[in-house]
Protein backbone atom coordinates (compact mmCIF):
# COMPACT_ATOMS: atom_id res chain seq x y z
CA UNK A 1 0.00 0.00 0.00
CA UNK A 2 1.17 3.50 -0.64
CA UNK A 3 2.53 5.23 2.41
CA UNK A 4 0.57 8.37 1.54
CA UNK A 5 -2.49 7.27 3.49
CA UNK A 6 -3.35 4.87 6.26
CA UNK A 7 -5.13 1.59 5.60
CA UNK A 8 -8.00 2.70 3.34
CA UNK A 9 -8.45 -0.77 1.83
CA UNK A 10 -9.51 -2.85 4.81
CA UNK A 11 -9.03 -3.47 8.50
CA UNK A 12 -7.66 -6.28 10.61
CA UNK A 13 -11.00 -7.40 11.90
CA UNK A 14 -10.53 -11.16 11.74
CA UNK A 15 -14.21 -11.71 12.55
CA UNK A 16 -15.13 -10.73 8.99
CA UNK A 17 -16.14 -13.66 6.82
CA UNK A 18 -13.95 -14.73 3.94
CA UNK A 19 -14.81 -14.81 0.28
CA UNK A 20 -15.27 -17.92 -1.85
CA UNK A 21 -12.63 -19.21 -4.23
CA UNK A 22 -14.42 -18.88 -7.60
CA UNK A 23 -12.95 -16.14 -9.79
CA UNK A 24 -13.90 -15.00 -13.29
CA UNK A 25 -11.61 -12.82 -15.37
CA UNK A 26 -13.54 -12.40 -18.61
CA UNK A 27 -16.25 -9.99 -17.38
CA UNK A 28 -16.25 -6.64 -15.63
CA UNK A 29 -18.96 -5.40 -13.32
CA UNK A 30 -20.60 -2.00 -13.25
CA UNK A 31 -21.65 -0.09 -10.16
CA UNK A 32 -25.08 -1.64 -10.30
CA UNK A 33 -23.64 -5.14 -10.46
CA UNK A 34 -24.53 -5.89 -14.06
CA UNK A 35 -21.77 -7.65 -16.04
CA UNK A 36 -20.38 -6.04 -19.18
CA UNK A 37 -17.58 -6.98 -21.52
CA UNK A 38 -15.98 -3.52 -21.79
CA UNK A 39 -14.35 -1.99 -18.72
CA UNK A 40 -13.82 1.39 -20.41
CA UNK A 41 -17.47 1.71 -21.38
CA UNK A 42 -18.56 1.26 -17.76
CA UNK A 43 -15.57 3.18 -16.38
CA UNK A 44 -15.25 0.22 -14.04
CA UNK A 45 -12.40 -2.27 -14.06
CA UNK A 46 -13.63 -4.75 -11.45
CA UNK A 47 -13.39 -8.29 -12.72
CA UNK A 48 -15.81 -11.06 -11.76
CA UNK A 49 -17.11 -9.95 -8.36
CA UNK A 50 -17.58 -13.06 -6.26
CA UNK A 51 -20.87 -13.53 -4.48
CA UNK A 52 -20.30 -16.73 -2.50
CA UNK A 53 -18.99 -16.57 1.05
CA UNK A 54 -17.05 -19.19 2.95
CA UNK A 55 -14.72 -19.32 5.91
CA UNK A 56 -11.00 -19.03 5.23
CA UNK A 57 -8.10 -19.01 7.64
CA UNK A 58 -5.62 -16.16 7.66
CA UNK A 59 -2.92 -18.65 8.60
CA UNK A 60 -1.56 -20.00 5.30
CA UNK A 61 -0.25 -23.13 7.02
CA UNK A 62 -3.84 -24.20 7.68
CA UNK A 63 -4.67 -24.23 3.99
CA UNK A 64 -1.79 -26.26 2.61
CA UNK A 65 -2.51 -27.93 -0.68
CA UNK A 66 0.34 -29.84 -2.25
CA UNK A 67 -1.41 -29.72 -5.62
CA UNK A 68 -1.55 -25.92 -5.74
CA UNK A 69 0.57 -24.27 -8.42
CA UNK A 70 0.86 -20.51 -8.96
CA UNK A 71 -0.39 -19.19 -12.28
CA UNK A 72 2.16 -18.26 -14.92
CA UNK A 73 1.58 -15.43 -17.38
CA UNK A 74 4.31 -15.47 -20.05
CA UNK A 75 6.45 -12.33 -20.22
CA UNK A 76 9.29 -11.29 -22.46
CA UNK A 77 12.56 -10.00 -21.01
CA UNK A 78 11.49 -6.37 -21.36
CA UNK A 79 8.26 -6.98 -19.46
CA UNK A 80 10.08 -8.87 -16.70
CA UNK A 81 12.55 -6.03 -16.29
CA UNK A 82 9.77 -3.42 -16.18
CA UNK A 83 7.86 -5.49 -13.64
CA UNK A 84 10.89 -6.08 -11.43
CA UNK A 85 11.60 -2.34 -11.47
CA UNK A 86 7.97 -1.60 -10.59
CA UNK A 87 7.86 -3.87 -7.53
CA UNK A 88 11.43 -3.40 -6.25
CA UNK A 89 10.62 -0.27 -4.17
CA UNK A 90 7.62 -1.98 -2.55
CA UNK A 91 8.25 -3.04 1.06
CA UNK A 92 5.84 -5.98 0.74
CA UNK A 93 8.32 -7.77 -1.52
CA UNK A 94 11.56 -6.79 0.23
CA UNK A 95 11.84 -9.99 2.26
CA UNK A 96 10.95 -12.52 -0.42
CA UNK A 97 13.51 -15.15 -1.29
CA UNK A 98 14.57 -15.23 -4.94
CA UNK A 99 12.44 -18.30 -5.69
CA UNK A 100 9.36 -16.64 -4.18
CA UNK A 101 10.07 -13.41 -6.05
CA UNK A 102 10.24 -15.32 -9.34
CA UNK A 103 6.94 -17.04 -8.52
CA UNK A 104 5.36 -13.65 -7.91
CA UNK A 105 6.79 -12.11 -11.09
CA UNK A 106 5.43 -15.00 -13.14
CA UNK A 107 2.00 -14.80 -11.47
CA UNK A 108 1.46 -11.07 -11.95
CA UNK A 109 -0.76 -10.21 -14.90
CA UNK A 110 -0.37 -6.95 -16.79
CA UNK A 111 -3.53 -4.88 -17.15
CA UNK A 112 -3.49 -1.65 -19.17
CA UNK A 113 -5.86 1.06 -17.96
CA UNK A 114 -6.44 2.96 -21.20
CA UNK A 115 -8.21 6.05 -19.91
CA UNK A 116 -8.87 8.37 -17.01
CA UNK A 117 -11.89 7.62 -14.83
CA UNK A 118 -11.78 3.80 -14.72
CA UNK A 119 -12.58 2.30 -11.31
CA UNK A 120 -10.23 -0.53 -10.34
CA UNK A 121 -11.64 -1.04 -6.83
CA UNK A 122 -15.13 -0.21 -5.52
CA UNK A 123 -15.56 0.58 -1.84
CA UNK A 124 -17.67 -2.03 -0.06
CA UNK A 125 -17.04 -4.86 -2.51
CA UNK A 126 -15.10 -8.06 -1.85
CA UNK A 127 -11.44 -8.19 -2.77
CA UNK A 128 -10.18 -10.39 -5.59
CA UNK A 129 -6.84 -8.84 -6.49
CA UNK A 130 -3.81 -6.99 -5.23
CA UNK A 131 -2.42 -4.35 -7.58
CA UNK A 132 0.98 -2.81 -8.30
CA UNK A 133 1.19 0.43 -10.28
CA UNK A 134 3.88 0.39 -12.97
CA UNK A 135 3.04 3.75 -14.53
CA UNK A 136 0.29 6.33 -14.30
CA UNK A 137 -1.63 7.37 -11.21
CA UNK A 138 -4.84 6.67 -9.30
CA UNK A 139 -7.02 8.64 -6.91
CA UNK A 140 -8.37 7.12 -3.71
CA UNK A 141 -11.88 8.06 -2.53
CA UNK A 142 -13.74 7.13 0.64
CA UNK A 143 -17.49 7.46 1.13
CA UNK A 144 -18.48 7.80 4.79
CA UNK A 145 -21.36 5.38 4.18
CA UNK A 146 -18.82 2.57 3.77
CA UNK A 147 -19.65 1.76 0.15
CA UNK A 148 -19.70 3.26 -3.32
CA UNK A 149 -22.98 5.06 -4.07
CA UNK A 150 -24.58 6.13 -7.36
CA UNK A 151 -24.18 9.64 -8.69
CA UNK A 152 -21.36 12.09 -9.25
CA UNK A 153 -20.59 12.33 -5.52
CA UNK A 154 -20.96 8.62 -4.86
CA UNK A 155 -17.26 7.94 -4.47
CA UNK A 156 -16.97 10.32 -1.51
CA UNK A 157 -13.96 12.42 -0.62
CA UNK A 158 -10.62 12.10 -2.37
CA UNK A 159 -8.14 11.15 0.38
CA UNK A 160 -4.92 10.22 -1.44
CA UNK A 161 -3.25 9.36 -4.72
CA UNK A 162 -1.07 6.41 -5.73
CA UNK A 163 1.67 6.68 -8.34
CA UNK A 164 4.22 4.45 -10.04
CA UNK A 165 5.76 1.94 -7.64
CA UNK A 166 2.79 2.13 -5.29
CA UNK A 167 0.36 -0.66 -4.57
CA UNK A 168 -3.11 -1.16 -3.17
CA UNK A 169 -5.65 -3.79 -2.25
CA UNK A 170 -3.65 -5.98 0.12
CA UNK A 171 -5.59 -5.60 3.36
CA UNK A 172 -8.89 -6.86 1.97
CA UNK A 173 -7.05 -9.98 0.82
CA UNK A 174 -5.11 -10.48 4.03
CA UNK A 175 -8.04 -10.04 6.41
CA UNK A 176 -11.03 -10.93 4.19
CA UNK A 177 -12.66 -7.53 4.64
CA UNK A 178 -14.60 -5.49 2.08
CA UNK A 179 -12.75 -2.84 0.14
CA UNK A 180 -12.63 0.32 2.26
CA UNK A 181 -12.00 2.75 -0.61
CA UNK A 182 -12.70 3.32 -4.28
CA UNK A 183 -9.61 3.58 -6.49
CA UNK A 184 -10.02 5.29 -9.87
CA UNK A 185 -7.49 6.09 -12.60
CA UNK A 186 -6.53 9.75 -12.96
CA UNK A 187 -4.74 9.14 -16.29
CA UNK A 188 -3.99 6.24 -18.66
CA UNK A 189 -1.99 3.77 -16.59
CA UNK A 190 -0.53 0.28 -16.38
CA UNK A 191 -1.07 -1.98 -13.39
CA UNK A 192 -0.16 -5.56 -12.55
CA UNK A 193 -2.66 -7.71 -10.70
CA UNK A 194 -2.10 -10.69 -8.42
CA UNK A 195 -5.06 -12.90 -7.58
CA UNK A 196 -6.10 -13.39 -3.97
CA UNK A 197 -5.10 -17.04 -3.62
CA UNK A 198 -1.62 -16.53 -5.05
CA UNK A 199 -1.16 -13.38 -2.96
CA UNK A 200 -1.91 -15.29 0.21
CA UNK A 201 0.19 -18.28 -0.77
CA UNK A 202 3.31 -16.33 -1.69
CA UNK A 203 3.30 -13.18 0.45
CA UNK A 204 1.54 -14.42 3.56
CA UNK A 205 3.33 -17.75 3.59
CA UNK A 206 6.61 -15.86 3.22
CA UNK A 207 5.73 -13.64 6.19
CA UNK A 208 4.65 -16.65 8.24
CA UNK A 209 7.84 -18.56 7.49
CA UNK A 210 9.93 -15.45 8.11
CA UNK A 211 8.37 -14.97 11.53
CA UNK A 212 9.06 -18.59 12.45
CA UNK A 213 12.65 -18.22 11.28
CA UNK A 214 13.20 -15.06 13.31
CA UNK A 215 11.58 -16.51 16.42
CA UNK A 216 13.97 -19.49 16.22
CA UNK A 217 16.94 -17.17 15.67
CA UNK A 218 16.02 -14.80 18.51
CA UNK A 219 15.59 -17.73 20.90
CA UNK A 220 19.33 -18.39 20.45
CA UNK A 221 20.42 -14.79 21.11
CA UNK A 222 21.78 -14.64 24.69
CA UNK A 223 20.63 -11.04 25.13
CA UNK A 224 16.98 -12.10 24.68
CA UNK A 225 16.97 -15.36 26.61
CA UNK A 226 15.07 -13.76 29.50
CA UNK A 227 12.18 -12.64 27.29
CA UNK A 228 8.91 -14.52 26.95
CA UNK A 229 7.95 -16.18 23.68
CA UNK A 230 5.39 -13.44 23.16
CA UNK A 231 7.97 -10.67 23.63
CA UNK A 232 10.32 -12.33 21.16
CA UNK A 233 7.50 -12.80 18.66
CA UNK A 234 6.74 -9.06 18.74
CA UNK A 235 10.39 -8.31 17.99
CA UNK A 236 10.37 -10.91 15.20
CA UNK A 237 7.41 -9.19 13.53
CA UNK A 238 9.27 -5.85 13.52
CA UNK A 239 12.56 -7.10 12.07
CA UNK A 240 13.63 -6.36 8.51
CA UNK A 241 16.10 -8.49 6.56
CA UNK A 242 19.17 -6.83 5.04
CA UNK A 243 21.79 -8.67 2.98
CA UNK A 244 25.19 -7.31 1.98
CA UNK A 245 28.33 -8.59 0.33
CA UNK A 246 31.77 -8.42 1.90
CA UNK A 247 33.41 -5.05 2.52
CA UNK A 248 30.07 -3.23 2.80
CA UNK A 249 29.75 -0.37 5.30
CA UNK A 250 26.77 -1.25 7.51
CA UNK A 251 27.28 1.58 10.00
CA UNK A 252 29.31 4.70 9.20
CA UNK A 253 31.17 6.63 11.84
CA UNK A 254 29.53 9.97 12.57
CA UNK A 255 26.08 9.01 11.26
CA UNK A 256 23.07 9.27 13.56
CA UNK A 257 21.81 6.01 15.05
CA UNK A 258 18.70 4.89 13.18
CA UNK A 259 18.81 1.09 13.42
CA UNK A 260 19.74 -1.76 15.74
CA UNK A 261 21.14 -4.95 14.21
CA UNK A 262 21.33 -8.66 14.91
CA UNK A 263 23.89 -10.56 12.82
CA UNK A 264 22.09 -13.61 11.42
CA UNK A 265 25.00 -14.97 9.42
CA UNK A 266 28.49 -13.98 8.36
CA UNK A 267 31.09 -11.82 10.08
CA UNK A 268 31.63 -8.08 10.50
CA UNK A 269 34.34 -5.87 11.95
CA UNK A 270 34.45 -2.50 13.70
CA UNK A 271 36.83 0.23 12.57
CA UNK A 272 37.56 3.67 14.00
CA UNK A 273 39.05 6.57 12.11
CA UNK A 274 42.82 6.69 12.42
CA UNK A 275 43.20 2.93 12.93
CA UNK A 276 44.05 0.34 10.29
CA UNK A 277 43.06 -2.71 12.28
CA UNK A 278 39.58 -3.66 13.49
CA UNK A 279 38.80 -2.87 17.12
CA UNK A 280 36.01 -5.40 17.45
CA UNK A 281 34.63 -8.46 15.66
CA UNK A 282 31.03 -9.66 15.27
CA UNK A 283 29.78 -13.17 14.44
CA UNK A 284 26.41 -14.91 14.15
CA UNK A 285 24.12 -14.08 17.06
CA UNK A 286 25.92 -10.86 17.99
CA UNK A 287 24.16 -7.50 18.01
CA UNK A 288 25.30 -3.92 17.56
CA UNK A 289 24.01 -0.39 17.24
CA UNK A 290 22.09 -0.34 20.51
CA UNK A 291 24.09 2.18 22.53
CA UNK A 292 23.79 5.03 20.05
CA UNK A 293 20.02 4.53 20.25
CA UNK A 294 19.99 4.27 24.04
CA UNK A 295 22.09 7.40 24.47
CA UNK A 296 20.86 9.27 21.38
CA UNK A 297 24.45 9.77 20.22
CA UNK A 298 26.07 9.49 16.77
CA UNK A 299 27.96 6.41 15.71
CA UNK A 300 31.57 6.61 16.81
CA UNK A 301 32.83 3.79 14.60
CA UNK A 302 32.09 2.03 11.34
CA UNK A 303 30.92 -1.56 11.03
CA UNK A 304 32.06 -3.24 7.81
CA UNK A 305 31.12 -6.72 6.63
CA UNK A 306 34.06 -9.10 6.51
CA UNK A 307 32.06 -11.75 4.60
CA UNK A 308 28.64 -11.88 3.01
CA UNK A 309 26.25 -11.03 5.83
CA UNK A 310 22.57 -11.33 6.61
CA UNK A 311 21.23 -8.89 9.18
CA UNK A 312 17.99 -8.54 11.10
CA UNK A 313 17.40 -4.80 11.41
CA UNK A 314 15.14 -3.10 13.95
CA UNK A 315 14.22 0.55 13.45
CA UNK A 316 14.82 3.15 16.12
CA UNK A 317 11.09 3.33 16.83
CA UNK A 318 10.82 -0.45 17.08
CA UNK A 319 13.90 -0.60 19.29
CA UNK A 320 12.49 1.95 21.73
CA UNK A 321 9.08 0.25 21.75
CA UNK A 322 10.16 -3.39 22.04
CA UNK A 323 13.60 -3.61 23.63
CA UNK A 324 12.71 -2.03 26.97
CA UNK A 325 12.84 -5.34 28.88
CA UNK A 326 16.56 -5.80 28.04
CA UNK A 327 17.66 -2.16 28.13
CA UNK A 328 19.38 -2.47 31.50
CA UNK A 329 21.24 -5.59 30.35
CA UNK A 330 22.45 -3.75 27.25
CA UNK A 331 23.67 -0.89 29.42
CA UNK A 332 25.49 -3.32 31.73
CA UNK A 333 27.17 -4.85 28.69
CA UNK A 334 28.39 -1.43 27.51
CA UNK A 335 32.19 -1.83 27.06
CA UNK A 336 32.74 1.84 27.95
CA UNK A 337 31.65 1.05 31.51
CA UNK A 338 34.58 -1.34 31.88
CA UNK A 339 38.22 -0.23 32.17
CA UNK A 340 39.45 -2.68 29.56
CA UNK A 341 37.64 -1.14 26.60
CA UNK A 342 35.65 1.65 25.03
CA UNK A 343 32.41 1.03 23.22
CA UNK A 344 33.28 1.41 19.53
CA UNK A 345 29.78 2.40 18.46
CA UNK A 346 28.92 5.38 20.63
CA UNK A 347 30.83 8.48 21.61
CA UNK A 348 31.49 9.06 25.27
Amino acid sequence: MSAMFANPFGSNDSSMQAIGEDEETHHTTGVTGGPTTHAVKDSNYNLGRRTSVSAESINPAEADNENWQPPVFPKNDTQKERLRNAISPNFLFSNLEEAQLNQLLNALQEKPIPAKGIKVINQGESGDYFYVVEKGSFDVHINKSGHLEPGTEGMGDRVASIGAGGSFGELALMYNTPRAATVISSEPSTIWQLDRVTFRRILMTSAYQRRQMYEAFLAEVPLLEGLTDYERSKIADALHTEKYGSNHTIIKEGDPGENFFFLESGEAEVYKQGTDKPVHHYKKGDYFGELALLENKPRAASVISKTDVKLASLSKEGFQRLMGPVEELMRRNDPSRHPEGVDPLTKG
